[in-house]
């Protein structure tokens, strides 16, 4: 096993994954357990389906919404937070056995089993929502109009078979959710951004902006916090490039962590903040909550937009100002996009050393392009060659994540930043993923790479305890 330095021993404990082994002290690395079948996604029906099955679907539908209006007029709403969850079903299922019997309809004892579960998730949940809020293998939800839910499971999208009644019962699933935090949305404000009580991310656009009805996305909160260990399990990247990550962050060099939608940017950042110490003060800043940081010294800030009067914004950059007064170590912005920029790389210059942050781009040097852009669209006048200066000496290192084309995420890359070459920002990347092609089964072939660089920060890592072999950097060692 390759040997990963943790801080000298006169510093405080090491952080989660680290084992002491004799003197030195090594990252244990699980083994990948053997594969266990993922749950069956709920998956759309395919055409040849009977139509009879989907008869029976319709028909259930149909029956659950007679079935929700009667418990409307039936249930005392007001007492509904203080039942317990057995207690409303034995309520549901008699009312349900009732409704059944004056309407004349016929279900076997599954069907009414699923009845009365799809109406407790009506009355205390988000309806049809909550058997995919459920399923831990579902990572994301999205609604294109009441007809259509895509689910993402494995990395990979597929249609599932829930779906609502009709557009009026998304609209108030999607009122019941930003309701809850205290937001709205209509035709005046019809785009939404919230969090669900679990910490999924929540955004909406309701006609006449969604044209072919409401557009709901739901990013799922994960409960499990994927460590390094764990991802060097899954193949995200190799022991060799979490021993250099570990020295990066724990000796406090500004990283950013780059990647596009669904790439892993922030199960990223939260495995590399496990390398943070424990003593230290973390300030983090987010339009949405999503980070799970282990430390126990946090200030955790979160952004709002402004209320139904159009005024009591606070924004990313709001936080961060307010932020710097707070005595943080360091600052974590959960994805960095507008404003905020200049006061985090202000922040990154100017004694927060080890702050990180994500940036939407497809490789290291896109993402210094993206910073360019973000200070010159903020309106300060400020020469190309001054605001290549900042970023070269506020960021230290980009780390590049990918979702690969069957669903896999790796790190495709590990890259610093040097300096100047006159008005040119110098970088060098040191691992990088190269691709082979594809196997039979979709799967893509593919290997991490050191490209030979040795790391520009190699005497501030020895400085601080963590004296990397020069191995690290070089194809042998990764074989």
């Amino acid at each position: 096993m390759f040997k990963r330095y943790n801080k000298p021993q006169s510093q405080t404990a090491p952080p989660v994954g680290i084992a002491e082994q004799g003197t030195a002290k090594v990252v244990s690395i699980e083994k990948p357990k053997e594969a266990i079948p993922a749950k069956t996604p709920i998956i759309a029906p395919n055409s040849g389906e009977d139509s009879k099955d989907q008869k029976r679907k319709d028909r259930l539908i149909d029956v659950r919404m007679q079935m929700h209006k009667r418990l409307l007029e039936t249930l005392n709403l007001a007492a509904i937070d203080k039942a317990t969850n057995a207690d409303l079903r034995r309520e549901i299922a008699a009312v349900t056995h009732d409704g059944l019997q004056e309407i004349g309809i016929v279900l076997n004892k599954a069907e009414r089993d699923e009845l009365v579960q799809d109406l407790l998730d009506e009355v205390t949940g988000l309806g049809p929502l909550e058997p995919l809020l459920r399923d831990d293998d579902v990572s994301d939800i999205l609604i294109n109009g009441h007809k259509q839910i895509f689910i993402e499971c494995a990395g990979k999208l597929t249609l599932s078979d829930v779906r609502f009644a009709d557009e009026k019962h998304l609209l108030r699933v999607i009122d019941k959710i930003v309701s809850a935090v205290g937001r709205r949305v209509d035709e005046s404000n019809p785009y939404v951004d919230a969090r669900l009580k679990d910490g999924s991310r929540f955004n909406a656009m309701v006609p006449p902006v969604a044209v072919d009805g409401a557009l709901v996305s739901i990013r799922k909160f994960k409960k499990e916090k994927l460590s390094i260990d764990k991802l060097v399990a899954f193949g995200a990247f190799t022991e060799q490039m979490a021993a250099y990550l570990q020295a990066a962050v724990a000796t406090r060099l500004n990283v950013i962590v780059s990647g596009g939608t669904g790439s892993g940017k922030t199960t990223t950042l939260n495995a590399l903040s496990s390398f943070i110490a424990d003593d230290e003060r973390i300030a983090t800043i987010e339009d949405t909550a999503e980070l799970q940081l282990q430390q126990t010294h946090l200030a955790r800030m979160e952004s709002r937009p402004a209320n139904v009067e159009g005024t009591g914004a606070v924004t990313q950059e709001d936080c961060l100002r307010n932020a710097l007064r707070m005595r943080p170590d360091r600052i974590i912005v959960g994805e960095t996009r507008g404003n905020e920029v200049i006061d985090m790389l202000q922040a990154m210059n100017t004694g927060h050393d080890g702050s990180m942050t994500t940036i939407h781009a497809n490789n290291a040097r896109d993402a210094v392009s993206r910073l360019e852009n973000m200070i010159a669209m903020t309106g300060v006048e400020l020469p190309l060659s001054a605001s290549r200066a900042q970023i070269a000496s506020a960021v230290n290192l980009i780390v590049q994540v990918k979702r690969l084309q069957d669903g896999s995420r790796r790190m495709t890359s590990i890259t610093e930043i040097v300096g100047m070459e006159g008005e040119i920002i110098s970088m060098q990347e040191l691992f990088k993923y190269e691709i082979h092609g594809t196997a039979e089964n979709g799967k893509i072939i593919g290997e991490f790479v050191p490209t030979g660089m040795r790391s520009f920060y190699a005497d501030r890592f020895k400085q601080w305890g963590y004296d990397l072999p020069t191995s690290i950097y070089t194809k042998a060692a990764a074989q």
